[in-house]
């Protein structure tokens, strides 16, 4: 416990691979690349992120299911631009033991090819439809660039994916639009300031009508993907056959979307509001809520009721808080930085003085403020102080990414731009794929996206023409 890390999180490359190890997220010595155990104080912080998605997804009719992991690769092979998208990414299983399969089988990248041949059995007239449905499994992506813990993963070990089917291209681009909301009030509630962007077409999800991707900007200027609500169309209806009558008779092809987020989200969380002391969790993701730490002195008669005190204490906020007391052999400065190094939001120290007045001395971890509440207090002060310290990070977050955001009418000066800092650059374009990809060649930089709501003035950057949209560049994980 006594280790101390003495790390900046300017250099967040090594803060975040020494900081996820000493908090007790992950573990990231397991044999394989790109592979990593969760310990369980990550996971459970894991599993709260999951339950605010779960809660938003089943209020709004979505319904959970699971399918199998492994797809036959002449299944997967179906659609062209979506084998061409994820082939070199995929694992292969061609053996069983000694024996040979007489298929290949794909190990699910997402799910596709897995669910939509089921559609296609289940779906015959109108009345079977809409279908609104989720599951939250692995996929598996030979990831070839760098690997890192919770943002570039060949596991992915908690895959959220939903999936529906529609009658209507009008229901579609409905439920497209409940996508967005749905991971808005998701991210937001994570405290992640985000951009909502459209894809330019040669960067849309493989198969899709078009996409929606939401992004931040990570400690590094890096730009995160955070997740992804899409429009599918026709196209994998078509491949697959997936048809139904409609109240005429009619044989119709079927409409669908698919949006997906993952564990990465946990990591933006904690990336972006974390410091040199270590992580800071958001309340409605934080394991631990509460620390309550005994101030003890060697010999003194008042230590069994100092200990008594914090045991009555960590009963009583535990019916509203995530509480822990600790009663290691640790000094208090020790404790003290543990905990602030796992993010705990909320520390209460009790030691002689604060069993005498029934006030007891409470700290913030991220402003480090410290207040005076009295014991009858406690319950309200720490839900007025959890409140105070997300509106915090949400702010601080929100203006880091916000400044890290710059507009550019020349490819030049954006590529300048992302050499000294990285961030996102933004270029007036066209909307013409030819000038978006000689930009991204002239920016050294990949096309993100566009907010399609955000029009344009003055020309495109390339070409000249009157300019549509503002093209965003950035380096990406």
């Amino acid at each position: 416990m006594a280790v101390k890390l003495n790390l900046s999180k300017k250099n967040f490359s090594e803060w975040w691979d020494k900081i996820v190890f000493y908090a007790d997220l992950i573990e990231e010595r397991f044999p394989l690349k790109g592979a990593y155990v969760w310990k369980p104080y990550g996971f459970a912080a894991l599993k709260l992120m999951l339950k605010i998605i779960e809660k938003l997804l089943d209020e709004t009719g979505h319904k959970e299911t699971y399918f199998p992991i492994f797809v036959p690769a002449s299944l997967f092979a179906k659609e062209k631009e979506f084998l061409k998208g994820f082939g070199g990414e995929v694992l292969r299983v061609t053996k069983a033991g000694h024996h040979v399969l007489d298929e290949e089988l794909i190990v699910r990248p997402t799910s596709e090819t897995i669910m939509y041949p089921m559609f296609a059995l289940w779906i015959r007239s109108w009345r079977d439809l809409p279908i609104k449905i989720y599951q939250i499994v692995p996929v598996f992506r030979w990831e070839t660039k760098m690997t890192k813990a919770m943002f570039r993963v060949r596991e992915i070990v908690r895959f959220k994916e939903a999936h529906t089917v529609h009658a209507t291209a009008e229901e579609a681009r409905a439920q497209t639009e409940e996508g967005l909301q749905i991971y808005s009030k998701f991210f937001t509630e994570l405290k992640i300031p985000f951009l909502i962007i459209k894809t330019p077409i040669w960067e849309t999800f493989p198969g899709a009508e078009y996409n929606y991707d939401f992004i931040t900007v990570m400690p590094d200027g890096k730009v995160l993907e955070l997740g992804s609500v899409i429009n599918l169309g026709q196209k994998f209806a078509k491949v697959f056959d997936i048809k139904f009558k409609d109240v005429d008779g009619k044989e119709k092809y079927v409409w669908q979307t698919c949006y997906g987020i993952s564990e990465r989200s946990l990591g933006a969380a904690l990336a972006l509001h974390g410091d040199d002391k270590g992580l800071i969790f958001a309340s409605k993701i934080a394991p631990v809520q509460v620390i309550i730490v005994p101030i003890l002195k060697g010999g003194n008669s008042e230590n069994e009721k100092i200990l008594a005190k914090v045991k009555e204490l960590k009963e009583n906020l535990s019916k509203n808080f995530r509480v822990e007391c600790d009663l290691s052999d640790a000094s208090p400065g020790e404790k003290f930085y543990h905990w602030e190094a796992k993010g705990v939001p909320i520390r209460i120290e009790v030691g002689e003085k604060e069993l005498k007045s029934k006030e007891y001395l409470v700290a913030l971890r991220d402003s480090g403020r410290k207040e005076k509440v009295a014991e009858k207090d406690l319950s309200s002060k720490i839900s007025t102080f959890l409140e105070e310290i997300d509106s915090n990070l949400y702010k601080n977050a929100e203006k880091f990414v916000k400044e890290a955001i710059h507009s550019f009418t020349n490819t030049k000066n954006a590529k300048e731009e992302l050499k000294k800092k990285k961030g996102i650059v933004k270029l007036p374009w066209c909307g013409e794929t030819d000038c978006g990809k000689q930009m991204e060649i002239e920016v050294d930089a990949g096309a993100l996206g566009y907010n399609e709501k955000e029009h344009a003035t003055g020309k495109c950057a390339k070409c000249g023409k009157p300019a549509k949209w503002y093209l965003m560049f950035g380096k990406t994980y």
